[in-house]
């Protein structure tokens, strides 16, 4: 029954996806079906590992390379440096898609739409955790937020420079086996984190809602806004206005 309900969560999100107006939204570049089939095969592909035994081992393996007490916190990091190559892409002679204001827009919009079906899915699963921590496994969060930004990155300044906006994906990779390394996670928990981030990221590189949005023609604001890691998943924000 829960699996059953998993599957409906991803339903209902692909058909939100493809069932926004055109005139509502201001889409950059179109956007195919094509696009998700990556996201799509790991969402998938961690769906089947779920209840299998081939999951235990991935982890069983895992354990014995890093060793059963490996503890690191640079999976609370790696999350977060593909926004800042997001911001400091420019500085360092790459050409972004869009400029600052559309930057943090997508991020925000983007995060936000990976943490609520992130959480809402936990929720539903109530998968326990390796370490029996919790039971908020299934799908993992910070996998998602890697591969979310990372792919945020890449859609950003894949037309100037390929290999700057592919870097990112090595952080999101690094974040998914750090999850299983630091005993959090099962290889199911970050593949269909990692499509969830996936998805999430491809939708709001071609759509922004609120790209027309300005907050005042006298008065500019400027705004940092990044997810924050840990025992729980939120937002934080830099705000400086310019008067």
């Amino acid at each position: 029954m829960k699996f059953k309900s998993i599957l409906l969560v991803f339903t209902l999100i692909i058909t939100q996806m493809y069932g926004q107006k055109a005139d509502s939204l201001t889409s950059t570049k179109k956007l195919s079906y094509n696009s998700f089939i990556v996201p799509t095969a790991f969402i998938v592909s961690g769906a089947i590992l779920l209840n299998s035994e081939f999951n235990n081992d991935i982890q069983t393996k895992t354990n014995s390379i890093f060793g059963p007490g490996f503890r690191s916190q640079a999976d609370n990091i790696f999350p977060l440096v593909p926004i800042g190559q997001i911001y400091l892409g420019k500085y360092l002679g790459f050409k972004p898609k869009t400029d600052f204001r559309n930057q943090t827009l997508n991020i925000f919009l983007a995060n936000t739409a990976t943490i609520v079906v992130v959480e809402i899915t936990k929720r539903i699963a109530k998968r326990d955790r390796p370490d029996l921590s919790n039971n908020l496994s299934f799908p993992s969060g910070h996998s998602a937020i890697a591969f979310t930004n990372a792919t945020l990155l890449y859609y950003e300044y894949r037309d100037d420079n390929f290999w700057y906006a592919s870097s990112g994906f090595l952080f999101a990779g690094a974040t998914a086996a750090f999850r299983i390394a630091n005993d959090k996670h099962y290889a199911s928990d970050v593949l269909v984190g990692a499509g969830i981030g996936m998805a999430s990221g491809i939708l709001f590189s071609h759509i922004n809602p609120f790209q027309s949005l300005r907050i005042s023609k006298k008065k500019k604001v400027s705004a940092l806004i990044y997810p924050q890691l840990g025992n729980h998943i939120g937002f934080g924000a830099i705000i400086k206005p310019n008067f």
